[in-house]
């Protein structure tokens, strides 16, 4: 998985005046979690944009001063009116341990369904995994090249190499729905062929 350089500093005080005078400053007061200690620290907001403002997972090397601590975001608080970012937790990681974290969905592949006119529908857009640092993965492939109209792809399908997917097995990831346009044309094509016999009757 790819990971994203954040350069911060240590927190000596963390009170209430402490952390709104760094918002006031544009930082953003962060906390590590996971280790032998718990680490306060902050960082500048632009820091935290390819991180956050993505759709994509990532792992983050965490610099303040000479150490580097490697972790996952596990928690962000935004502001509910101007969406700035007022917190967020990380969780260290060890290359020994494993880890859970959602990450994205990625479609392969072409549907049968769809060529026929049905509509893919990504009903989940991230999944839970777990796994060792070094083997997360940056999306799950989801291949819908089976899907026909009306078929659903469950969790079950997906391929997962060395690292475990946390979901129930009924747990559907995407499906191709009949669309009102392949209905209507199916609906037609039955009375077309209808037709030819109520003339053979009369």
């Amino acid at each position: 998985m790819k990971s994203i350089t954040i350069k911060g500093s240590e927190r000596e005080s963390v009170g209430k005046v402490a952390t709104k005078a760094l918002r006031n400053a544009g930082a953003v007061p962060c906390v590590l979690y996971g280790g032998n200690q718990t680490v306060h620290f902050s960082a500048d907001e632009k820091a935290f944009k390819n991180l956050v403002y993505t759709p994509n997972a990532h792992t983050v090397a965490i610099e303040l001063g000479k150490t580097t601590y490697n972790a996952v975001l596990q928690d962000i608080q935004v502001h509910p009116v101007s969406d700035k970012i007022l917190h967020i937790d990380f969780f260290q990681l060890f290359d020994d341990k494993e880890i859970t974290m959602e990450v994205p969905v990625k479609i392969t592949g072409v549907s049968p369904g769809v060529l026929l006119g049905g509509v893919l529908r990504l009903n989940t857009r991230k999944l839970k995994v777990r796994a060792l640092p070094k083997n997360l993965p940056d999306f799950v492939e989801a291949n819908i090249s089976e899907l026909e109209m009306g078929n659903k792809l469950y969790v079950t399908k997906l391929v997962a190499d060395n690292y475990k997917l946390l979901h129930p097995e009924n747990t559907v990831v995407a499906q191709v729905r009949i669309s009102r346009a392949a209905m209507k044309a199916a609906q037609e094509a039955a009375k077309a062929a209808k037709a030819p016999a109520k003339g053979k009757k009369k």
